[in-house]
């Protein structure tokens, strides 16, 4: 049964295929113009950032390529994890953060630590119904290793409200997910799922103050991204309204490999006036 507030699924599930290739025009440097919109100009011949460029230069066999899931960083010296481009500014180093409901801190996952109660909430059927990873506990695990084993374009973390677990994010790079051939994608384009795990936690509003925080938060430690986005169920109305009630504005409904979303951005510009 689908869940009932917004904060129980405030991301929905994500695209499965997380790193898919994007297109043969990364090999010059360019994306090809993206499939949606009356907004189409944003993308007609976009620049890709310099490291996706220098990325395909080093693995030319990376294009078209399916990388299943995208690699959390994060700190150079975690055990856990091989050396790789962090694509997403050190999350491991943002710190915490006050918000309305408590200090918020987003901790990078960590397998051995973290799987227990990130299973236990994938199995609450409010949350399987949207994510998909009920069932046997290595479910989760291999959703999480596929983030952790990427190249630093998708960093899963658990969230700490005032020291207490109560939620799950991931933090990815929307332009260079498949998702950004869905919307005219720009460079930096930063992508957020969230869960909240705590049924306690559910029904008080707050998902949408939680992700108003995280999305200030990234504006303020990605000075290069100029907008938040996200992919909730079209069916997900809670959701949808926690999105909305953090200063996103409903974008496109599109179709993605496991449901018909809708797109939810979050503009720089716009970020003290919604």
């Amino acid at each position: 049964m689908p869940p009932t507030d917004a904060s129980a699924d405030a991301g929905t599930a994500p695209i499965t295929d997380i790193g898919t290739a994007i297109s043969l025009g990364a090999r010059n440097g360019r994306i090809a113009e993206a499939s949606l919109s009356a907004d189409s100009d944003d993308t007609l011949d976009m620049r890709l950032p310099d490291e996706l460029v220098a990325l395909f230069a080093d693995d030319p066999g990376a294009v078209g390529e399916r990388n299943p899931g995208a690699g959390a960083v994060l700190l150079a010296s975690d055990p856990d994890l091989p050396n790789a481009d962090d694509l997403l500014d050190h999350v491991a180093e943002w710190g915490p953060i006050s918000t309305p409901a408590g200090v918020l801190h987003l901790v990078p996952v960590r397998i051995e630590r973290d799987l227990p109660i990130i299973d236990r909430w994938m199995n609450d059927p409010a949350i399987a119904a949207f994510w998909g990873l009920a069932g046997p506990q290595n479910a989760t695990e291999e959703h999480l290793r596929s983030h952790l084993s990427g190249d630093g374009r998708s960093v899963p973390c658990l969230g700490l409200l005032d020291g207490t677990p109560m939620s799950y994010w991931e933090l990815y790079r929307a332009d260079l997910d498949p998702l950004a051939r869905q919307y005219p994608a720009r460079p930096h384009d930063t992508g957020l799922h969230l869960l909240i795990g705590a049924v306690g936690d559910r029904g008080r509003g707050l998902g949408g103050t939680l992700l108003r925080a995280v999305a200030d938060l990234v504006l303020d430690k990605r000075p290069a991204c100029a907008r938040i986005v996200a992919e909730p169920d079209i069916r997900n109305t809670p959701s949808i309204a926690a999105f909305l009630s953090a200063g996103f504005r409903f974008s496109a409904e599109i179709d993605l490999p496991v449901k018909r979303a809708a797109l939810m951005v979050r503009d720089r510009s716009l970020r003290h006036l919604l």
